[in-house]
């Protein structure tokens, strides 16, 4: 059986070299390991979101999924990004049914989506994480420059950083109520690092 690596998200970035495209960064677990995988921009947000604390008014499609398994008893236990294959990730989720265990095959994006809605352990091969990751290189002479990526580097094009406090509160929440979760969290981000500057 081939070894398991545990991931965590480490963040959302743009992706440059592909225009309208993504990455989610996944950090090996107790490891310095890093895998970013390109995404759409859908999924870029659905995966933010939740990062971001951003609750929907509806359930979004990720949101249904887990509510449709849950509601049938479906527990989704695990999702393994399993292969990498002419550019693009594969992932199974791991799924629990009146005892029985069904692998689903699932797009990568749309199973890390999940596992942080449900929520569940994400996992690779060490194959795939050996073939695919970069290592960090940590410098702490350059904070600065190689700090993490963040959820909100994908919302980028738009500058809140002219706005009072109380604008922002009230953009915020005028933001979610029209269903705009790419500035909601861009907003949220630019109200916690004000709040983290007072403290």
């Amino acid at each position: 059986m081939m070894k398991k690596i545990r991931l965590k998200i480490a963040g959302v970035t743009s992706n440059q070299s592909r225009a309208g495209s993504y990455a989610v960064v996944l950090k090996e677990a107790g490891g310095k390991r890093r895998l970013p995988i390109v995404i759409g921009g859908i999924e870029a947000q659905a995966i933010a979101m939740v990062l971001e604390k951003i609750k929907p008014s509806r359930p979004m499609t990720h949101d249904l999924f887990r509510n449709f398994a849950l509601k049938f008893k479906v527990n989704i236990q695990e999702v393994i990004i399993n292969k990498f294959s002419e550019g693009v990730y594969y992932a199974w989720l791991v799924c629990e049914h009146n005892g029985n265990i069904i692998k689903v095959d699932s797009r990568s994006s749309d199973a890390i989506a999940l596992a942080l809605r449900v929520p569940c352990p994400i996992y690779t091969y060490e194959n795939v994480m050996k073939d695919n990751s970069f290592v960090l290189e940590e410098d702490k002479t350059e904070t600065k420059t190689t700090r993490q990526p963040e959820p909100t580097d994908i919302l980028d094009e738009n500058d809140f950083t002219g706005y009072s406090l109380d604008e922002l509160k009230n953009l915020l929440k005028e933001a979610v109520l029209q269903e705009e979760y790419e500035k909601a969290s861009l907003i949220r981000d630019e109200i916690k690092r004000r709040t983290e500057e007072k403290s």
